[in-house]
Formats: C-alpha cells, structure tokens, sequence
C-alpha cells in the first residue's frame, strides 16, 4: 500500500519563537551593586588609542590587565554601565514583551560573577539570584520565555586571574555548582539553557571566554584547546545533572556559525575550506554527537596540541549530549588553502567575499548564506536549532522628528528571515529566531555604543551620556508586524 510523503511545510511552525537576544554585560550595569564581583568584561575599556585588541579582551597576559585597571580613573569602561537594564529591566521588558514589539521570548545571560563574585566560593550571593528572580518573573509577565545563557564572557576576573580560566581543571566543579545553583532555583521558570556563549571561539577569544591569560602557559594553543577540553566536560556534567534532576530541561550547545565557502573550485581549495570548517564544529560535534572526531585528531597531532582527557571525560561527554543546537549568525567568508597556509604563519585562515555587501565593521552581509548554514546544521546534527543571534550593526542618528528612520534595518532582516523561511521549506526543524540587540546595548567587540543594532534607540553615546531615553525606531512596527504573522507578512 503507497503512502504520501508529507507535505512541504512553508511557513513557520505554530509555537516558534520571536525573541530578542542579548548579554548581561552589555545591558545590565550595576557593575558594583548587590555583591557583583568584576568579571572579565568588566575591564573592556573604550579609548580610541586603545588597540582594539584590548577593547576585545581577545588575548590579554595578566600585566595587561593589570595596566589596564590602573587606568580605571582615567580609560572608560563602558560595559560597567551597559544601559542601566539593572534598574530599567521592568521598562523594557514591557516594551519588547507581549503589548509592546510583540516578541515571546528573550536570550540573556546569567552573569556568573553577579552569582560567584570570586568563582570560587561554595555557597552563591542571593543578591545576585534575588535579581534573576524578578527579571525571570519580568519576563514571564510580559509573554517572553526566558532562554538563558549560563556561561557570555562574564567569568569572574578573579578566576582568570589566579586560576587560569577554564585552563585549571577545578573550573569544572565551579562551573557546575553554578549550573546546579541556576538549574535548582529556576527549573521551574526557565526550560531552555544555553550553557555556553559561542563555545567554538577558541582561536580569537582566549581571555573573555575561556580566561586563560597569555602568561598561563608556554605553548597557547595546547592550553586553549585543553581549556576547551575542560569547558565542554564541565558541560556535559551540568547536562547530566539537569537530565537527572530536572527531566524537563533542554540543554543546547551553541556556536558562533562561521563558515567559509571555497574560493575557488581548485580541490586545494574546496579540501582547505572543508577541513577549516570542522573545526568551526568541533565543540557541537562533540557535545551534540558525544566524540571527538577524528579530523580533530588528526588537526591536534598536525600542530603538537596537547590535550589530555583525565579518567572519565570521554564517557561523561558520550552519555551526556545536547538537547539541541543553537548558532549565531552574522556573516560568511571566503577560505582558500592559501589563506589556510597563510594562518599558520599568523595570518587569517578567511576573506572578505568581494560579491558581498559590507556593514561598515566589514562584516559580510549574507543571507542566503544563513538558510546554508542551517542545512549544514540540520545535516549534521539531527536536533532542534534555534537562531539565537542575527542582526546588523549599524551608525545612526534620530532624524529631526526624533526617530531613526532605518529602512535598511528592515530589508536585513526582512531578507535574513525570508531565507529562514526557505530553510523551514527545505525540511530545517528550527525553532526559533532571535534578533540580536532588541534595542540598543554596547557592542561586544568594539565597547561601542554607537555601533547600533536594535529595533529601540537608546539615548546613550559611546561615553555613556545622554537621556537614557528608549524610543522605537521605524524598523518596530514592521517587526510588529512580522511577529504577529508568525513570519508570514514580511
């Protein structure tokens, strides 16, 4: 007897998620109330002699941290005050919620030293949970589910300092006693966790998120990847514990999606770009499919990486997999195994695509490439993915009515969602979309806040002046609109 295949299905799933994402440390402050100790964001300074690479805390030795605080009287520490969220939470919540920009869930982070002001401590600073408590409530209120991230460059600044990071194995028990403290205290608010921010960012961001210092070791590399070693255990016994307490949870892996296409159709440059694209993967081939795979042992062998797995690690990261994958999505670039060969001796391993528009950080503006990059996810991993960042950044100004008038705003998103769309068609079980920004926050790379992403204006400069002041721009109502179609008026 024949059987129909089931139908195509064009358009997005009943119960999907329109959410707004962002991190505590570009939104909250207060980095100095309810017992917060300093994390590693907290020292992002903006000073146009600065080198970028300090404003990004990409790499950074512990002398250089040190010079960098005894500037705190005179250098600007943007992130430190973020967009005062900490105390206008209640505000804006209500203005991106259910009655207002019409989005049902929100991405944020838990900032780890605003729970562990040291990371070392045994027991937690009710403070720092008591505001999580009102900002998860908050949020149920105004119809957003509460999807946190546990781990987004907010290490305390202690435990880089004195441990290492994520380089001295004892991080793993600190880290999960904070996962357990999180899971216990909001199981039954929060159902999706996000246990680390853009895991697969080894290469560029050794200090904000793993926290190794530069001084650690002799031999960087080894000490990255066995940080990342360390950090994905440390997630697959948080997994275990949610699994085993708290049968409703959904733990997801995420990653920063940077994938390459070829630059030309020369086997040397379609095989270069393949194998620099698996170690794009590597942290979700792991902790989605529960191995290292052997590319990754080859890639380790190749370079004299030095990782070593104690008793145990390989076992905890086989049983203990993801519920589901999650990716942010800003750009593609281009690879050739020249560029490859050229990133061994400290060059980029990618290229600017000259076929792409650029926003004016360069960052390639590629949608079609997002639809791609959801089928190589769907391909791969055969779980539930969520877009958990996508936007563009871009300068502005109110215009003389006092509103920002950002029709370009609106056909990015109109063309990156329409492309989500395509991918749903193409049989790409994703579940969720989440604008990065909402409104306004300070950049992440560049402590800018006059690099703006939201569908709300901030009143507020790079220096932190101004009124304050939330007002929707033109982009708003056409999200309104958008949301409340569940995607099917764009």
């Amino acid at each position: 007897m024949s059987q129909q295949l089931l139908p195509i299905r064009h358009q997005f799933p009943e119960g999907f998620l329109w959410g707004g994402a962002f991190a505590a440390h570009q939104m909250e402050g207060a980095w100095n109330e309810g017992g917060k100790g300093l994390s590693v964001t907290d020292i992002s300074a903006l000073r146009k002699d600065v080198p970028i690479e300090l404003r990004m805390q990409g790499d950074l030795s512990r002398e250089q941290v040190r010079e960098m605080l005894s500037h705190e009287d005179d250098w600007v520490f943007p992130k430190r005050w973020g967009i005062d969220f900490y105390h206008t939470y209640q505000n804006d919540l209500a203005l991106l919620g259910c009655d207002g920009l019409g989005l049902n869930a929100i991405r944020t982070s838990i900032n780890w030293s605003r729970i562990f002001p040291h990371g070392d401590e045994e027991k937690p600073n009710d403070e720092g949970l008591a505001f999580y408590d009102r900002l998860i409530n908050a949020m149920l209120a105004n119809g957003l589910t509460p999807f946190l991230t546990v781990s987004h460059y907010e290490m305390p600044l202690a435990l880089a300092m004195e441990h290492g990071g994520w380089h001295d194995r004892a991080t793993i028990d600190r880290f999960v006693r904070l996962c357990k403290v999180l899971f216990d205290r909001f199981h039954d608010r929060v159902t999706h966790w996000i246990l680390v921010n853009q895991i697969n960012m080894v290469a560029h961001e050794g200090f904000n998120h793993l926290g190794v210092p530069t001084d650690e070791t002799d031999d960087p590399m080894s000490a990255r990847y066995q940080a990342l070693h360390n950090e994905m255990v440390a997630c697959a016994l948080a997994t275990a514990y949610a699994h085993d307490t708290y049968p409703e949870l959904q733990l997801g892996v995420m990653e920063y999606a940077n994938l390459a296409y070829p630059a030309t159709t020369a086997p040397e440059d379609v095989m270069a770009t393949y194998r620099r694209n698996q170690m794009e993967q590597l942290p979700a081939d792991v902790l989605a499919l529960g191995a290292y795979p052997g590319y990754a042992l080859r890639f380790f062998e190749e370079r004299g990486i030095d990782v070593q797995a104690e008793d145990g690690d390989l076992e905890a990261l086989a049983a203990h997999t993801a519920d589901f994958v999650c990716f942010s999505y800003y750009l593609t670039q281009v690879c050739s195994a020249q560029s490859v060969a050229e990133h061994e001796q400290g060059g980029g391993d990618t290229f600017q695509n000259p076929l792409l528009e650029a926003n004016p950080w360069g960052w390639a503006i590629d949608p079609v490439g997002l639809r791609w990059t959801l089928n190589v996810y769907q391909d791969r991993y055969h779980k539930p993915l969520y877009i958990v960042e996508n936007g563009c950044g871009y300068l502005e100004e109110p215009s003389d009515d006092g509103v920002v008038h950002d029709s370009y705003r609106v056909r990015y998103f109109r063309d990156h969602i329409a492309q989500v769309r395509e991918a749903v068609a193409d049989g790409v079980d994703v579940r969720g979309y989440f604008a990065w920004g909402a409104m306004d926050i300070v950049s992440a790379s560049s402590c800018e806040m006059s690099k703006r992403y939201g569908f709300v204006h901030v009143d507020q400069d790079d220096y932190g002046k101004g009124s304050g002041k939330r007002t929707p721009k033109e982009s708003f109502a056409w999200m309104q609109r958008v949301v409340r179609s569940n995607g099917a008026e764009l």
